[in-house]
């Protein structure tokens, strides 16, 4: 029993060892030739050690509180775009976007914000959704600045104006995935009612072009974050290894709520209506939580460019073998 255990750690070391080796000598892309295995040491340490759940749980909060006004500011601005059928097209998108029993508990405030103008609402909700989004933004960089790595932050006044321009980005951008998915809607309508185009082709292509602007919105959105949060964008690149694990991990996280709400939503049985907003934070805070893994993986790549590493296994045998410290005793208690 003995010699196998003996044989199987044998076995499992040199794999390690040929893994690591393997690593050495390999890169991934966006990785600024970075050795794979340079960046995982960095990237393991700010995963162990970053507090990368508190960190998200403050940004997560920020942004919770931040929604509500940004809600109510984009939907009492809605009644006022001059577009025919603008606000019965972009109601049906949000029907398809939001998972059914999160919509059944919003669909009565949604379409009454959206049909109805309120002017002194819009004022207000534009001055309350600018301060608890640019707070929201501010906590982000706050969490980027946290990070186990070393790298420059920004004074409250820069935090201040970034999180504005970062704001303005990130409406710009959720304007036009907004715009392309209402108005892809309205083009495809017109080529079946022009070309009768088949029903199930129809229905293909619109699911498709939805999740190609969907995707492009996550990954802009990120790329915008980590380029511009950090004090010197010139170390940053804007197509990162960061944006693209975060993209990844947010449309994975989206299908599986989806999923999951579509054939387990039993939790409005045991909440109630506040069930709709616990899995609308949780949702908050797996995103938060991937916004930060994904700038954790780009600060990594950056300290690995920046700081000398150490073996891994040297690390590990200097922990296990190295002497104790040697207590000097008075010379009474040594005789």
């Amino acid at each position: 029993m003995r010699s196998r255990w003996k044989q199987m750690s044998v076995w499992s070391a040199g794999q390690s060892e040929h893994i690591s080796n393997w690593a050495r000598k390999v890169t991934l892309p966006f990785f600024d030739n970075v050795p794979l295995y340079n960046v995982a040491i960095f990237f393991w340490r700010s995963i162990v050690d970053g507090s990368l759940t508190t960190r998200a749980s403050a940004v997560a909060f920020n942004f919770f509180i931040a929604l509500f006004p940004a809600i109510i500011f984009i939907f009492t601005l809605i009644p006022y775009v001059p577009i025919e059928n603008f606000q019965d097209e972009l109601f049906e998108l949000i029907e398809s976007l939001v998972p059914g029993g999160a919509f059944d508990a919003i669909e009565d405030t949604v379409a009454d914000i959206i049909q109805q103008p309120r002017g002194t609402l819009l004022s207000l909700g534009f001055f309350m959704a600018l301060i608890f989004s640019t707070n929201g933004i501010t906590s982000m960089m706050a969490a980027f600045d946290a990070t186990v790595h070393s790298i420059q932050g920004r004074s409250w006044l820069s935090q201040r104006l970034t999180s504005i321009l970062l704001l303005f980005i990130l409406a710009v951008l959720l304007t036009v995935a907004i715009a392309l998915m209402t108005f892809g809607q309205v083009a495809l309508n017109y080529l079946i009612t022009r070309f009768a185009l088949i029903d199930t082709f129809t229905y293909y292509i619109l699911t498709f072009s939805k999740w190609i602007v969907i995707i492009a919105l996550f990954f802009f959105a990120y790329s915008f974050l980590y380029y511009l949060a950090p004090a010197k964008k010139s170390e940053w690149r804007f197509i990162s290894a960061g944006g693209t694990l975060s993209t990844v991990l947010s449309i994975l996280t989206f299908i599986g709520f989806t999923v999951y709400i579509n054939n387990f939503n039993q939790y409005n049985k045991l909440y109630g209506s506040i069930g709709t907003l616990l899995v609308i934070l949780l949702l908050i805070y797996a995103l938060s939580l991937i916004l930060l893994i994904g700038f954790e993986l780009n600060a990594s790549i950056y300290a690995a460019k920046q700081e000398p590493h150490e073996s891994l296994f040297e690390r590990i045998r200097k922990q296990v073998i190295s002497p104790k410290p040697r207590i000097d005793l008075p010379n009474d208690v040594e005789q």
